[in-house]
C-alpha cells in the first residue's frame, strides 16, 4: 500500500451488530444525603449499586431496544469491562447518530437514582467512524440527552481541556497501534502519565465523574455512506474556495473500459504479425529499465502491456522471462496458454530466477514445476544454501505432494545432509497449525523413500539410516529435559554444573555412550558416541544453555551449544544469510575470514548451535583493556605493526569489514560487546539475532556496529589500515548488490514464516532489505555511499552511553 493510499470500509457495507465495551466509571461518586436532616450519616450510608443504560439514536429519534450492564458494587472505580452488543446494525447508521450512555444507582429510591448521561456520536466530523477508547464526561444529575444536537454531549468542550485530555487522545492512538512501541520507552511515558494525572486531580479536584467506553476497531477506518448510495460529499458545496472531501468508492477496483482495452490490444497481439516486432530505440531503453527492476517491485499496466508486446523477441533475454511471467493475465486460458508454451521455448533461466517463480506471486503449476526443473541443475552445496526456504515455499504449493517436495526428497536420498536437514526444517514446521499436514505429507514421502534405500557401502540399509535421523530428536528430548533439571537446581552456575555432571554420570548415564552412533544434527557426515561428561558445562545466563562435548569415532571430539527456551529460526535464517554471501563473496575471489558457525533450531523454542572457542570483546576489554593486547598475547611478532602478526591483523580487518556490511544489509540490531565474539586468530565474528530487518530495542542506533576500540585496533582512523578495511567494506558491498535478486528472492520465500521479525510485516520487511542494497546507485556511487556510512558509525558516539548500561546489566546478572 503507497504512503498516500487510503483504504477504507464503508459503513453500509458491514452487517454486524454495532458492538463496543463499557469498560469503567471515572471519579467520587457524590455523596447523598438523608432526607430528614440534610446531613450524611455513616451509619445510613449505603453502598452504590451501579448500572449503565445505553440507547441508540438516530438523527435525534431513539433505534432499537437500549440495554444495560450488569450491577457493580466495588469501587471506585466502578470497572465493567462488558462487550455490549445493540440490536442495530453498522449499516442502519446515519452521520448523525448517537449513542446515549446513562449511569443508574439502584441503592437510592427513584428520585436520587440517576447518577448522570452523556452523549457520544458515532462518526467524526470527517464522516470516519470512531474507534478506540472514549472518555465521556457525565452530565449530573441528566439523562443522556438522544436529540440533535445533543443537551448533554460528552466530549469536553475545548477550553476545558488540559494536558491531561492531550495525552489520553495520543494514549488512545498508542493503544491502536498508531504510534510505534518503543519498550524502553514506553514504560517511562506509563509512569510519566500517571504522575501527571495525579497531579491534574489534585489541581482540579474530583468533581467530573468520566464513564470509559471502548468502540470496535476494524482493520481499515470506516467511511460513513448511505445504502444505495454512489458517494457521500462530507461537507455542502458552497461558493466558497474551500476544498471539499470525496470518498471515492471505485478506489483500487478495475476499470472496465482499461481492462477492456486491454484485451482487446492483447487479442490482436495475440496474431502472427507481432513474431517479428522489434523494439525501438526508446522501447529498448524502457525494456531494459524494467528488466533491471528488483524482483520486489510491482509493474505497472504500461510496463506489462511493453513486455507482452515484445515477448518474442524478448525470447533469447533469460532474465526477462519471470518478468514476462509477471505480465501474464493467469486468469485468460487462451493467453495463459501462450505464455506457458513461451517458457519453454524460452533461454533458460539461472537458478536465483527460478527461486522468484515459486513465490506466492506465482500460483501456476506449470510455472512452479518448471522452476523447479531449473533447480535440478543446481548441486549439493548450492541446494543446501536454498534449502531452508525452499521447504517454506510449500506453503505456496497448489498440492501436498507437489514437485517441489518430490524435488526435494529425491535429492535428499543421495546426500545424508540434504536428508536430515530436510527432516528437521520440516519437522519444526509440523507446529503450524494451518499448514502441518502440508509439512507433514513432506516428512511421510521422505520417511517413505529413505526406508527404500538399499544397503550403502557402510552396510547400512535404509531402515538403518532413518533411525540414526530419529535419533537425532530423541536426543534433543533428553537435552530438554537435562536443561529443566538443571535450571530448578537453587544456588549459583557452580552448583547446576555440578547437577548437570551428576546426571550424565548417573540417572542418565546411557547418553554417555550411546548403544549405537548418532549423526550429529549439525553435522550429519559425523558420527557421535556420546556425551564427555567432565567436559561438559553451561553458560552464565538467563536460559542456562548448555555446552557440551561429544565424543566422535575416531577418539576425536565436537562441542555444541543446547539452548532450550529460545526461539533460534531467527538466528538460523541470519546464518544461513552469512553463510550464503560468505559463498558469493569467496566466487569473487574475496575471502573475508567470515565464521558461519552451523545453527540448527530443533523446535519453536529449542535448537543446536556450533561451538567456537573464542571470547566477546566486553571480557576482552575488561581483561586485556584493548583488542590489540589480547592478539598480542596469541600472535606476536616484535616486528610487526602493533606487534601482532600480519596475518593475524589481515583477518581482523577482513572479519570486520565482512561483519559490517552484512549486518548493515540484513538490518542486524542490538549490537553490544557481548554479542561480538573474537577467536585468538583474529577473527571477528556476531552472535544472537533477536532483532533483524532494522528492528533495534536500542534508541538512535547506527547504521553499522563499529566501535571504537575495533577502529584502535586497525591503527586509528587516519591508518593505512583503516583505509584497508574501508576498501574491503566497499568491495564487499558492491558484489554482494550484484546478487542482490537472489537474496530478495530467498526473504521473499520466506513471508509465510512464522519467525517473528518476518511475521510482524513480510512486506516491510522486504522492502527495508531492498533499500540496503541502493539499487538506484551504480558502484562507484556505492563507494561514496558506504564510505559515508562507515564514516557516520565511527562518529556515532552516543551508544557508547548505552553499551556501558549494558555491561552493567550483565555484570550483575
Amino acid at each position: 500500500m503507497g504512503a498516500n493510499e487510503f483504504r477504507f470500509f464503508l459503513s453500509c457495507d458491514i452487517n454486524s451488530p454495532v458492538t463496543f465495551r463499557i469498560e469503567k466509571l471515572d471519579g467520587n461518586l457524590p455523596v447523598k444525603k438523608s432526607s430528614d436532616s440534610g446531613v450524611v450519616s455513616v451509619a445510613e450510608e449505603k453502598k452504590p449499586e451501579l448500572y449503565i443504560e445505553c440507547a441508540l439514536y438516530i438523527d435525534g429519534a431513539p433505534f432499537g431496544l437500549p440495554m444495560r450492564t450488569r450491577l457493580k458494587t466495588t469501587g471506585p472505580p466502578y470497572c465493567w469491562n462488558e462487550l455490549i452488543t445493540l440490536s442495530s446494525k453498522y449499516r442502519d447508521l446515519t452521520a448523525h447518530s448517537q449513542l446515549a450512555i446513562t449511569v443508574y444507582d439502584v441503592s437510592c429510591g427513584k428520585t436520587d437514582g440517576l447518577i448522570g448521561g452523556a452523549t457520544v456520536l458515532l462518526f467524526n466530523s470527517k464522516m470516519q467512524m470512531k474507534s478506540g477508547k472514549q472518555k465521556l464526561r457525565l452530565w449530573q444529575g441528566k439523562e443522556a440527552d438522544g436529540s440533535f444536537p445533543t443537551s448533554t454531549p460528552g466530549k469536553v468542550p475545548r477550553h476545558e481541556r488540559g494536558e491531561l485530555e492531550r495525552l489520553e487522545k495520543l494514549m488512545n492512538k498508542y493503544e491502536r497501534g498508531q504510534i510505534q512501541s518503543i519498550d524502553w520507552l514506553d514504560r517511562l511515558m506509563l509512569k510519566s502519565l500517571d504522575t501527571i494525572k495525579d497531579q491534574e486531580s489534585s489541581k482540579h479536584g474530583s468533581s467530573h465523574l468520566f464513564v470509559v467506553i471502548d468502540f470496535c476497531s476494524f482493520e481499515h477506518r470506516v467511511v460513513f455512506q448511505e445504502s444505495g448510495a454512489n458517494l457521500f460529499i462530507t461537507a455542502p458545496i458552497g461558493s466558497t474556495n474551500e476544498f471539499v472531501t470525496v470518498w471515492d468508492t471505485e478506489l483500487g477496483k478495475t476499470n472496465p473500459s482499461e481492462n477492456k482495452q486491454l484485451k482487446l490490444a492483447r487479442s490482436l497481439d495475440r496474431g502472427i504479425i507481432d513474431r517479428d516486432l522489434k523494439p525501438s530505440n526508446i522501447e529498448r531503453k524502457s525494456i531494459q529499465r524494467v528488466l533491471k527492476y528488483p524482483p520486489t517491485r510491482t509493474l505497472s499496466g504500461d510496463e506489462r502491456q511493453l513486455l507482452w508486446k515484445f515477448r518474442f523477441s524478448l525470447m533469447s533475454e533469460k532474465r526477462a522471462l519471470t518478468k514476462f511471467l509477471r505480465c501474464v493475465e493467469w486468469s485468460d486460458v487462451q493467453e495463459a496458454k501462450q505464455a506457458i508454451q513461451l517458457m519453454y521455448k524460452w533461454e533458460m533461466i539461472d537458478v536465483c530466477d527460478a527461486l522468484e517463480l515459486l513465490s506466492p506471486l506465482f500460483e501456476s503449476e506449470e510455472v512452479r514445476a518448471y522452476a523447479v526443473s531449473v533447480l535440478e541443475r543446481a548441486d549439493d552445496e548450492e541446494l543446501q544454501c536454498y534449502l531452508l526456504q525452499l521447504v517454506q515455499a510449500l506453503r505456496f504449493e497448489r498440492s501436498d505432494r507437489s514437485c517441489l517436495s518430490q524435488f526435494l526428497v529425491q535429492r535428499a536420498l543421495q546426500n545424508i545432509e540434504l536428508a536430515s536437514f530436510l527432516r528437521w526444517y520440516v519437522a519444526v514446521e509440523l507446529h503450524d497449525h494451518v499448514y502441518a499436514k502440508r509439512f507433514y505429507s513432506t516428512y511421510e514421502l521422505l520417511e517413505e523413500n529413505i526406508i527404500k534405500l538399499p544397503p550403502g557401502v557402510n552396510g547400512e540399509d535404509g531402515y538403518q539410516l532413518w533411525q540414526s535421523l530419529v535419533r537425532q530428536t530423541e536426543l534433543t528430548a533428553q537435552l530438554c529435559s537435562i536443561t529443566r533439571e538443571v535450571r530448578n537446581v537453587r544456588g549459583n552456575t557452580q552448583k547446576k554444573i555440578e547437577k548437570l555432571r551428576q546426571l550424565l554420570g548417573g540417572l542418565l548415564s546411557e547418553l554417555t555412550y550411546f548403544e549405537e552412533p548418532i549423526r550429529s544434527p549439525l553435522t550429519p557426515n559425523v558420527l557421535i558416541k556420546g556425551i564427555v561428561a567432565g567436559e561438559s558445562t553451561l553458560f552464565k545466563s538467563a536460559l542456562h544453555p548448555l555446552r557440551l562435548t561429544f565424543r566422535t569415532p575416531e577418539e576425536g571430539s565436537c562441542k555444541l551449544i543446547f539452548k532450550k527456551g529460545d526461539d533460534l529460526r531467527q538466528d538460523q535464517l541470519v546464518v544461513q544469510m552469512v553463510w550464503l554471501m560468505d559463498r558469493l563473496l569467496k566466487l569473487e575471489n574475496l575471502d573475508l575470514c567470515l565464521t558461519p558457525y552451523k545453527v540448527l533450531a530443533t523446535g519453536h523454542d529449542e535448537g543446536m548451535l556450533e561451538f567456537i572457542p573464542s571470547r566477546s570483546l566486553a571480557q576482552i576489554l575488561s581483561e586485556h583493556r584493548s583488542i590489540t593486547s589480547y592478539l598480542q598475547k596469541f600472535h606476536p611478532d616484535e616486528h610487526a605493526p602493533f606487534g601482532i602478526t600480519a596475518t593475524c591483523l589481515d583477518t581482523f580487518i577482513k572479519s570486520c569489514a565482512g561483519y559490517s556490511v552484512i549486518t548493515y544489509i540484513l538490518g542486524i540490531g542490538d549490537r553490544h560487546l557481548d554479542n561480538l565474539l573474537l577467536t585468538d586468530d583474529g577473527r571477528l565474528f556476531h552472535v544472537d539475532f533477536a532483532f533483524i530487518l532494522g528492528r533495534d530495542p536500542k534508541p538512535f542506533p547506527p547504521p553499522m556496529k563499529l566501535c571504537k576500540e575495533m577502529v584502535e585496533a586497525m591503527g586509528g582512523a587516519e591508518s593505512q589500515y583503516y583505509t584497508r578495511f574501508k576498501s574491503y567494506c566497499c568491495e564487499a558491498y558492491n558484489i554482494l548488490r550484484k546478487s542482490s535478486n537472489l537474496i530478495l528472492n530467498l526473504f521473499h520465500l520466506m513471508a509465510g514464516s512464522t519467525i517473528p521479525d518476518i511475521a510482524s510485516d513480510p512486506e516491510k520487511g522486504i522492502l527495508k532489505l531492498q533499500e540496503k542494497f541502493r539499487l538506484d546507485m551504480d558502484d562507484e556511487a556505492c563507494i561514496h555511499f558506504f564510505q559515508d556510512l562507515i564514516n557516520e558509525s565511527v562518529s556515532a558516539l552516543f551508544p557508547q552511553m548505552v553499551e556501558t548500561i549494558h555491561r552493567w546489566a550483565q555484570y550483575w546478572r
